[in-house]
């Protein structure tokens, strides 16, 4: 009991109470749209089970600022091994979802599915950062740029192959070109990644783009696609009306007229933004962005402040999943990018997804907790 009251002491004296105050109110902030975009089931569950993962994030997050990320790191081999085992429970208890995905864990004795893809994402800033920092004197030679690539393409292929979910592994993506790059991988590596993406889109978009999602993308081109609007377009569509019948401020929370006739079925995990934006209009849909923000920000200084090259990375990794989740999920819910499954962080109902979120911020804290005193580099690209 003294160990666990000791822990608390230094968290209180030495973590990051304001990321995790950002994190809680916009947390809570979710889980009040939750219970309006809900409301029509006349069941509480999802709020119950959303304040549940709430909670237990804020211990998860404890909990984590007390570890040093560094004994984590150490073992990144055994990280890519927890990847590749936990997503290939999917073979077996695996459940397919709204978008045609198998991306849902169904354990038995649990109450709610995860996500498996979505605890990967932490495991996988971490390795990766840890092999950055490894090879920090030739990290851009042939034998580091092809270890860290070959470990991204290892994460998105077994993500595509078991779980036909897409979205998740181009966020995987994302990550990995937002840390290379701000890791200090040259220029020229990059572009000769596009030319070979270039060369490879052909056969990726004919062999592992389902026939739907080709849909979802082409529709942007294509008018012949869903013309009457009753198809891929039905979302999209009930999605910016949504946004549009809000106005400056709203319609009033539990109020909105399409929100509360069940418009789209996903309003409550992808398209809440829209529901922010029917209830309480652009200033409510501003709020939302101005609390993400703060959090990314948040992350990025804690980046930028510690002098550790790993832990920097680590940082960067982990505010680029939420800028690009973030990105997607509005741009899905204005209508300028195609419904690809990704919900919007710390808003949208998932309890494995807040859950996870919360473990990212406790590697960020931890991080906040630990400042290197050797290192005294203020950049963040190595110097050669």
């Amino acid at each position: 009991m003294r160990r666990i009251w000791n822990g608390l002491t230094e968290f209180y004296r030495r973590g990051d109470l304001l990321l995790l105050f950002l994190c809680v109110v916009t947390s809570v902030f979710g889980i009040v749209i939750i219970a309006s975009a809900t409301r029509y089931s006349g069941s509480n569950r999802y709020v119950i089970v959303q304040s549940a993962a709430l909670l237990l994030g804020i211990l998860l997050y404890v909990g984590v600022s007390l570890v040093d990320i560094e004994i984590l790191a150490e073992h990144r081999e055994l990280l890519m091994a927890f990847n590749l085992v936990f997503m290939s429970t999917l073979l077996v208890w695996g459940v397919e979802g709204n978008t045609g995905n198998n991306a849902w864990l169904d354990l038995p004795l649990l109450p709610v599915n995860i996500q498996p893809a979505e605890i990967c994402k932490i495991t996988f800033i971490i390795a990766l950062a840890k092999t950055m920092s490894n090879n920090r004197s030739k990290l851009s030679s042939v034998k580091s740029v092809a270890s860290v690539t070959l470990q991204t393409l290892f994460m998105m292929g077994l993500i595509v192959v078991i779980s036909r979910d897409a979205g998740s592994a181009i966020v995987f993506l994302f990550i990995f070109l937002v840390v290379a790059y701000v890791g200090g991988i040259r220029a020229g590596w990059f572009l000769m990644g596009m030319l070979a993406a270039a060369a490879l889109f052909p056969i990726a978009w004919k062999y592992f783009v389902r026939g739907d999602q080709k849909d979802r993308i082409m529709m942007f081109f294509d008018p012949s696609i869903d013309p009457s609007g009753k198809g891929v377009r039905w979302d999209t569509n009930r999605s910016v009306a949504m946004l549009s019948g809000g106005g400056i401020s709203g319609q009033g929370l539990f109020r909105g007229s399409m929100l509360q006739n069940h418009a789209i079925a996903a309003q409550h995990t992808d398209f809440i933004f829209s529901a922010v934006g029917e209830e309480l209009g652009i200033l409510g849909c501003l709020f939302t962005l101005l609390l993400l923000t703060a959090i990314v920000a948040r992350c990025i200084h804690v980046g930028v402040k510690t002098p550790n090259y790993m832990n920097r990375l680590i940082c960067v990794g982990i505010a680029a999943m939420l800028i690009f989740q973030i990105l997607i999920n509005v741009g899905m819910c204005i209508g300028v990018f195609p419904v690809i499954g990704l919900t919007l962080p710390f808003v949208s109902y998932g309890g494995s997804s807040i859950v996870t979120l919360y473990l990212a911020m406790g590697l960020i804290s931890s991080i906040h907790m630990r400042p290197d005193p050797e290192a005294k580099s203020p950049y963040i690209q190595p110097r050669y």
